[in-house]
């Protein structure tokens, strides 16, 4: 049985300016037996051709949309893409089939600290809630919808900091294919649990 195939979907408006989503990218290009799509490198006139992209989602089982949160969201191109790509007939309808039973999970940096994702923090609203409507979207064309794994505080991150975020994408990208069906489990609550999924694999 062949290892789930995993895709990263980069979005970056401005990566010549980015200090932490450019290293995170770095980490995940040498993560083993991933694919990286740069979308904003693709196509950064926005005349994002659906057929291609597609076929890419055809030939993987995983999807990693790795992003900053841009106002309490995804960058516009990665919104287009979605808005193209996920065809009626293709991606939902009767016959849209083709990203059902695949995981659907966002790495994002978030420049506020983790205490302000909550009842009780400047954004009063949990990351998870914020990122709603990409949930519907993957739950309507039947994928496997995991909470966000975030960075939180990257505004602040110093370089070890921002190594050590590199370091938990690398993990993350390594033990989302070991998962399985577990990975659900891990992807329930309002941040995925990357510490209790390693926690797993080494327990295996």
């Amino acid at each position: 049985m062949n290892a789930p195939r995993v895709l990263v979907v980069f979005a970056h408006p401005s990566l010549e300016r980015s200090r932490v989503c450019a290293r995170l990218l770095e980490a995940a290009s040498a993560a083993p037996g991933v694919t990286i799509h740069d979308l904003y490198e693709r196509y950064p006139h926005f005349g994002v051709d659906p057929e291609p992209e597609q076929a890419l989602l055809d030939a993987h089982d995983i999807l990693v949309f790795l992003h900053p949160v841009h106002w309490y969201s995804a960058p516009a191109l990665l919104k287009q893409w979605i808005d193209v790509t996920l065809e009626h007939g293709w991606a939902y309808g009767a016959e849209g089939t083709h990203l059902r039973g695949k995981l659907w999970i966002h790495a994002v940096s978030a420049g506020a600290p983790a205490s302000a994702y909550g009842p009780n923090g400047l954004n009063r609203i949990p990351l998870r809630a914020l990122f709603a409507p990409f949930e519907a979207t993957a739950r309507l064309c039947g994928a496997r919808y995991l909470a966000p794994f975030a960075i939180f505080g990257a505004n602040s991150l110093n370089a070890a900091g921002i190594d050590a975020a590199a370091a938990d994408i690398d993990a993350l990208l390594r033990v989302l294919p070991r998962l399985g069906d577990r990975a659900l489990e891990f992807g329930a609550a309002d941040e995925f649990d990357l510490a209790g999924a390693l926690a797993t694999q080494v327990e295996a």
